[in-house]
């Protein structure tokens, strides 16, 4: 296997490993907090400091993910959720009243957001720098299969922590986590990167990467487009849970059976991704993810049996990869080297952005409005949105104007 393959499978095993420890924490955080309160407010406050955080901090973090070493970026951002997440482990059996604890874990929940935030544009552009254009599809691929196995797997692992231990057994498990794999990417000779630029602040960087961005018709279209697709995912997506509760069975058997199935179908997608390597042209390989995914959740929306419903969600899951994987790739062959940072923060400002937007917008609509039928619009309109980039040429047919740097 070539050098630079290997370099690869590294880096992206070394995402893995702290990826698993802090989607384990993550889990038992809200499942932890939801059985000791049974409180909507702590909740909603657990939620809004796992994804606020990440938002705002993007903005920043893009910048320095174009100005700094990446991977040293991203060991750092795992050093601040490890000492985050430890220092809560050490505190934890000094804490004398609940209210006390649960407003620690909403501050290691907001410093672990801030991690994040740093380390997902930083992680994004680093795997230009590693693979061979011709390959970025495969290997994003094969990243976001990664990371679907360890949501697959999280679930379980976090259930099991605190049924048959404790809260503080998978923080210290977290920690571990970071320190294994943090260990490996140290230990890896990558690319050298770029110095950092001078005599611009953060904020006249921050105005650069949205001139470019936007200067740039066709980044500038991806990036909305891509936030108008994760908030007409949230229907059929984000509310399957409530959805199968109302109209299928209020069970958790039930409800497991709907997010393991989901996230199956994302380790497939990312498997059929990475042999595949979808169309030479890749706009094409988005819009059958987003065809796909229209059509998926008009069906789920009008039938009534859930075994098609489940297995309707496992091609969701499918189509969900099939996307991520096809913009992730599209963006990095389409951005100047210089700018991948803040473009990849940009990138997720959407995510973090649409997806309680879209939360706030159908969380309250699907009380007067009935699920089926927000799932089958949302369907249409991805549709329509599929058909509005179809008929735009300039963005269907445009080649990669920028090539990533050659391991």
């Amino acid at each position: 296997m070539q050098g630079w393959k290997i370099k690869t499978i590294l880096f992206l095993v070394s995402q893995g490993i702290t990826l698993f420890g802090s989607s384990i924490v993550q889990f038992a955080l809200v499942w932890y907090i939801t059985l000791e309160t049974s409180s909507g407010v702590w909740v909603s406050a657990l939620t809004l400091c796992a994804f606020v955080p990440q938002f705002l901090i993007s903005f920043v973090s893009g910048v320095w993910a174009d100005r700094y070493n990446k991977k040293y970026l991203i060991i750092a951002s795992d050093i601040l959720i490890a000492l985050a997440t430890l220092s809560l482990a050490l505190l934890f059996p000094l804490f004398e009243t609940k209210p006390a604890m649960y407003v620690s874990l909403l501050i290691v929940s907001l410093v672990r957001s801030l991690g994040t935030g740093i380390q997902v544009p930083a992680v994004s552009a680093m795997i230009p720098h590693l693979v061979e254009p011709q390959y970025l599809m495969r290997f994003n691929a094969l990243y976001a299969t990664l990371t679907s196995l360890i949501q697959f797997a999280s679930p379980f692992a976090a259930g099991a922590f605190l049924t048959f231990s404790t809260l503080r057994s998978s923080l210290f498990l977290d920690v571990t986590t970071a320190v294994v794999g943090s260990s490996l990417l140290a230990a890896l000779s990558l690319v050298h990167q770029k110095k950092p630029k001078r005599g611009m602040s953060v904020f006249s960087e921050i105005k650069e990467g949205s001139r470019y961005a936007f200067e740039n018709r066709w980044i500038g279209k991806m990036l909305v487009f891509y936030g108008i697709f994760i908030i007409l995912v949230i229907p059929a997506g984000f509310l399957a849970t409530l959805f199968v509760a109302r109209f299928y069975k209020q069970s958790y058997a039930y409800m497991t059976l709907v997010e393991v199935v989901g996230f199956a179908g994302m380790s497939l997608g990312g498997l059929l991704m990475s042999f595949w390597g979808g169309y030479k042209n890749q706009v094409k390989t988005l819009l059958l993810g987003m065809s796909a995914f229209g059509i998926l959740a008009i069906g789920m929306g009008l039938i009534d049996s859930f075994i098609v419903y489940l297995s309707l969600m496992v091609s969701y899951g499918v189509a969900l990869t099939i996307v991520q994987t096809a913009t992730i790739t599209l963006l990095q062959q389409r951005t100047d080297e210089s700018v991948q940072g803040r473009i990849f923060a940009f990138q997720n400002i959407m995510y973090s952005g649409a997806l309680p937007l879209g939360m706030m917008l159908f969380g309250p609509l699907s009380d007067v409005v009935s699920l089926r039928l927000l799932m089958a619009s949302s369907g249409v309109l991805l549709l329509f949105l599929v058909l509005v980039l179809r008929l735009d040429k300039q963005f269907y047919a445009s080649e990669p104007t920028h090539h990533p740097h050659q391991p």
